[in-house]
């Protein structure tokens, strides 16, 4: 038995440096298994940290600011000091990875966290460090970076060990390239940076970790994308009629059905019969996906945050509306893991809860479009021998023009817009 056990971040996807927010422990204290070490910020969310073992902290290795990635040593625990408990065993964060990978890190003295159900990390694509046909060694984020920015990785000069290209070395090429000195690059000049407090009296807020990920990947998007947003509206008389219904049939602990859970469903329809859409561009080709996983835009105190819900088209509106609550539960609660966020087919973002008759959403690359809904409301509409009461829903669609044209667009809005009309078209 060691004396003392190395605590290690375990495999965290594609994230890597990212910062420590809060520290819950000091040297000293004894801690047993499942006690939370500490916090970090990914792009998305913040996520807890558990204590993998029992024993008393000897030293901390980092500080609130660090930046940690997979196997970076988090402090030095005094084995089996706590009462009662005895060292975790080592376990791998990938069943599959084997009691081999396992053992070896038992023998170094180090435990692997494990950070248990509804908070587990993305885990590692076996292929992930393989060489691609271009030659450059790269991670596969970086390479994801490099397809989103449109480089070729055989021009970045690498600056990491053994020739590695780092996510560093491609925004420099970028910079380069652009001749810009920000990033995303962006065709307009640098806003004027006024002395404002001699106007009057100033507060300067600083922007949480989320709002400036998602700042600069939303201007990414907006500069990289050729965006074009159609407008329709959807009779949804008889489905809110029906959602209040099944809503008032429910019993309190269920989850209600919303109308962004209606919305997530007709959009996997409506990917499933225009399959262009459920693409991602790459250069020369489109990458067609056989899944349909959806994301739905959740707002949150740090920020804006995209959980997707998988293989919507195979779920009912129940369990799309039971997924879509634990979800937003824990997007609000700072506790989504990458996992969460990761492999949209298309977005879904909802402003019926705030009022507007519509807007212009920006696309969540590499997503190729987003469904966008305003506030439901009252209007005269004719409907062949008089005017009557109908409530409609304002629907927006931007998508990208190098994957689809205007009619495609028309064509997919429009058969949201009569899914909408009639639910019982859910069920053809």
């Amino acid at each position: 038995m060691v004396d003392s056990i190395e605590i290690v971040l375990p495999d965290i996807g594609d994230y890597k440096d990212v910062p420590i927010v809060e520290i819950n422990v000091a040297v000293g204290d004894d801690v047993v298994i499942d006690t939370p070490l500490l916090s970090i910020e990914s792009d998305k969310a913040t996520m807890e940290v558990p204590s993998p073992a029992a024993g008393k902290v000897k030293q901390l290795m980092i500080e609130v600011g660090s930046l940690v990635s997979q196997g970076s040593i988090l402090m030095l625990l005094e084995a089996g000091s706590a009462p009662g408990h005895s060292p975790a065993k080592a376990t791998s964060a990938t069943p599959a990875s084997s009691a081999k990978d396992a053992g070896s890190v038992a023998q170094e003295g180090r435990v692997p966290i494990e950070l248990g159900e509804g908070r587990e990390l993305a885990g590692v694509d076996g292929r992930r460090g393989q060489l691609e046909a271009s030659g450059a060694h790269a991670s596969p984020s970086v390479r994801a970076l490099a397809r989103e920015l449109g480089v070729s990785l055989d021009l970045v000069m690498p600056s990491g060990a053994k020739g590695r290209v780092l996510r560093d070395d491609v925004t420099s090429y970028v910079k380069r390239a652009m001749g810009s000195t920000q990033l995303p690059p962006s065709v307009a000049p640098v806003s004027p940076k006024p002395d404002f407090e001699k106007f009057g009296a100033i507060e300067r807020v600083p922007l949480s970790r989320i709002q400036q990920i998602t700042g600069a990947n939303l201007s990414r998007n907006w500069n990289m994308i050729p965006h074009v947003t159609n407008f329709d509206k959807a009779d949804v008389t008889e489905a809110e009629a029906f959602r209040k219904n099944l809503n008032g049939e429910a019993g309190e602990a269920s989850a209600k059905l919303t109308m962004v859970s209606i919305l997530i469903k007709a959009a996997a329809l409506a990917l499933k019969k225009y399959p262009r859409f459920n693409s991602s561009f790459d250069q020369d080709a489109l990458i067609l996906k056989k899944y349909i996983h959806i994301g739905f835009a959740v707002d949150t105190p740090k920020g804006l945050v995209v959980p997707v819900i998988r293989d919507c088209d195979k779920k009912g509106l129940i369990e799309i509306a039971s997924e879509m609550r634990a979800l937003a539960d824990k997007a609000v609660g700072g506790q989504l893991s990458p996992g969460d966020m990761q492999g949209g087919c298309i977005s879904v973002s909802s402003l019926g809860g705030v009022g507007g008759h519509g807007f212009t959403p920006i696309i969540n690359a590499p997503e190729v479009a987003i469904l966008g809904a305003g506030r439901a409301v009252t209007e005269a509409v004719w409907d062949g021998s008089g005017f009557q009461p109908r409530q409609m829903l304002p629907i927006t669609l931007s998508w990208d023009h190098r994957v689809v044209d205007g009619v495609a667009a028309a064509r997919f809005l429009g058969f949201v817009a009569t899914l909408l009309n009639d639910l019982r078209r859910y069920a053809l």
